[in-house]
Protein backbone atom coordinates (compact mmCIF):
# COMPACT_ATOMS: atom_id res chain seq x y z
CA UNK A 1 0.00 0.00 0.00
CA UNK A 2 1.30 3.20 -0.55
CA UNK A 3 2.08 5.97 1.77
CA UNK A 4 -1.00 8.15 3.04
CA UNK A 5 0.32 11.71 3.35
CA UNK A 6 -1.45 13.86 6.10
CA UNK A 7 -0.22 17.61 5.71
CA UNK A 8 2.27 19.91 2.82
CA UNK A 9 5.37 18.62 5.74
CA UNK A 10 5.33 15.11 5.46
CA UNK A 11 4.70 15.44 1.80
CA UNK A 12 7.90 18.12 1.83
CA UNK A 13 9.83 15.72 3.13
CA UNK A 14 8.97 12.39 1.31
CA UNK A 15 9.67 14.63 -1.85
CA UNK A 16 13.05 15.48 -0.43
CA UNK A 17 13.79 11.56 0.68
CA UNK A 18 12.98 10.24 -2.35
CA UNK A 19 14.12 11.09 -5.75
CA UNK A 20 11.23 9.72 -7.91
CA UNK A 21 8.02 9.40 -6.44
CA UNK A 22 4.21 9.30 -7.76
CA UNK A 23 1.27 11.19 -5.63
CA UNK A 24 -2.12 10.97 -6.53
CA UNK A 25 -3.77 13.69 -4.99
CA UNK A 26 -8.03 12.82 -3.98
CA UNK A 27 -10.61 13.12 -2.91
CA UNK A 28 -12.65 10.75 -0.22
CA UNK A 29 -16.10 12.12 -1.76
CA UNK A 30 -15.17 12.19 -5.12
CA UNK A 31 -16.91 8.87 -7.29
CA UNK A 32 -13.64 8.79 -9.54
CA UNK A 33 -10.98 9.07 -7.12
CA UNK A 34 -12.89 6.23 -4.98
CA UNK A 35 -12.82 4.43 -8.28
CA UNK A 36 -8.96 5.17 -9.53
CA UNK A 37 -7.45 4.37 -5.99
CA UNK A 38 -7.61 0.50 -6.43
CA UNK A 39 -5.67 1.36 -9.69
CA UNK A 40 -3.28 3.41 -8.07
CA UNK A 41 -2.44 0.51 -5.00
CA UNK A 42 -2.20 -1.92 -8.00
CA UNK A 43 0.67 0.02 -8.80
CA UNK A 44 1.99 1.01 -5.84
CA UNK A 45 2.51 -2.63 -4.46
CA UNK A 46 5.38 -3.27 -6.97
CA UNK A 47 7.11 -0.50 -5.78
CA UNK A 48 5.57 1.24 -2.68
CA UNK A 49 8.33 3.26 -2.36
CA UNK A 50 7.68 5.33 -5.10
CA UNK A 51 4.38 6.22 -4.43
CA UNK A 52 2.31 8.08 -2.32
CA UNK A 53 -1.35 9.41 -1.78
CA UNK A 54 -2.77 13.10 -0.92
CA UNK A 55 -6.29 12.85 0.83
CA UNK A 56 -7.40 16.76 -0.41
CA UNK A 57 -9.72 16.99 2.09
CA UNK A 58 -8.07 16.64 4.71
CA UNK A 59 -4.56 18.69 2.96
CA UNK A 60 -6.39 21.63 0.58
CA UNK A 61 -2.46 23.68 1.44
CA UNK A 62 -1.33 20.92 -1.23
CA UNK A 63 -4.20 21.73 -3.48
CA UNK A 64 -3.18 25.17 -3.93
CA UNK A 65 0.26 24.57 -4.10
CA UNK A 66 0.25 21.99 -6.41
CA UNK A 67 -2.71 23.86 -8.66
CA UNK A 68 -5.31 20.50 -8.21
CA UNK A 69 -8.30 21.94 -9.62
CA UNK A 70 -9.71 18.35 -10.64
CA UNK A 71 -9.49 14.84 -8.34
CA UNK A 72 -7.92 12.57 -9.10
CA UNK A 73 -4.85 13.89 -9.93
CA UNK A 74 -1.13 12.10 -10.24
CA UNK A 75 1.87 14.16 -10.34
CA UNK A 76 5.47 12.42 -10.62
CA UNK A 77 8.12 14.49 -8.71
CA UNK A 78 12.25 14.47 -9.47
CA UNK A 79 14.29 15.46 -6.40
CA UNK A 80 11.17 16.97 -5.05
CA UNK A 81 10.17 19.04 -8.71
CA UNK A 82 6.89 18.07 -10.25
CA UNK A 83 7.86 17.19 -13.79
CA UNK A 84 4.66 15.26 -15.27
CA UNK A 85 1.25 15.92 -13.97
CA UNK A 86 -2.04 13.75 -15.12
CA UNK A 87 -5.61 15.43 -14.55
CA UNK A 88 -8.50 13.61 -14.17
CA UNK A 89 -10.89 14.66 -16.97
CA UNK A 90 -13.93 16.48 -15.33
CA UNK A 91 -16.93 13.61 -14.92
CA UNK A 92 -14.77 10.85 -16.15
CA UNK A 93 -11.32 10.73 -14.01
CA UNK A 94 -8.25 9.24 -14.37
CA UNK A 95 -8.13 5.16 -16.39
CA UNK A 96 -5.28 2.30 -15.83
CA UNK A 97 -4.32 3.47 -19.42
CA UNK A 98 -3.78 6.96 -18.69
CA UNK A 99 -1.44 6.17 -15.61
CA UNK A 100 0.33 3.09 -17.17
CA UNK A 101 1.56 5.72 -20.13
CA UNK A 102 2.23 8.19 -17.24
CA UNK A 103 4.20 5.75 -15.63
CA UNK A 104 5.90 4.34 -18.83
CA UNK A 105 7.11 7.85 -19.60
CA UNK A 106 8.90 8.46 -16.43
CA UNK A 107 10.97 5.31 -16.60
CA UNK A 108 14.71 6.05 -18.01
Amino acid sequence: MSRIIENESDLDKILSECPNMFVLFYASWCPYSQEFLPIFEKYAKSDAQKFCQVVTDQTPECEEKYSIEVVPTVIYFENGQAVKRLDGARGSGLDEHQLTNLIRSCRR
